[in-house]
């Protein structure tokens, strides 16, 4: 199966696992599983949830995670403060990179919003070079976004 039919076919179990369920811990812990347990080459699939200005570890699945992120600080961070999606083909040429999984080579991190407000971004780690897209970001934002609707 090609990564956008996988993607189309995690999109419409995202869709029907989340319908009628309304709390937010409850959607992004089966949506992190889902991700993890689904997608090839990824090594974690989790949230940060944004709280008091800064990204609080929320929901995941993977190897332990860093608790606390500091808006602009690495890739999450970075993701946060510019509201933009953020593909890094290695991490270890992103200045700020923090490194909570040293096995970790790429990474894409997508802002979840609502009402133009942040409340979260969703962040896979691989231990490939390269190994997000385009095709990733389009529709893990479409997933994404499915922990609020």
């Amino acid at each position: 199966m090609d990564k956008a039919n996988n993607y189309q076919m995690l999109l419409k179990q995202a869709q029907s696992l989340l319908k009628d369920e309304h709390d937010l811990i409850a959607n992004m812990s089966n949506l992190s599983a889902l991700l993890y347990n689904n997608l090839p080459d990824v090594s974690y699939a989790g949230f940060y949830r944004y709280q008091n200005d800064e990204l609080l570890l929320g929901p995941f699945q993977g190897p332990i995670a860093c608790m606390h992120i500091a808006l602009g600080k690495g890739v999450c961070g970075t993701a946060a403060a510019s509201h933009e999606i953020q593909i890094v083909p290695d991490v270890h040429q992103f200045s700020g990179h923090i490194a909570c999984d040293s096995a970790t080579n790429s990474e894409i991190v997508l802002p979840i919003m609502q009402d133009q407000k942040l409340i979260a971004v969703l962040d896979l780690d691989s231990k490939k070079f390269n190994r997000f897209d385009k095709t990733d970001a389009t529709y893990l934002a479409q997933i994404g976004a499915c922990i609020i609707n």
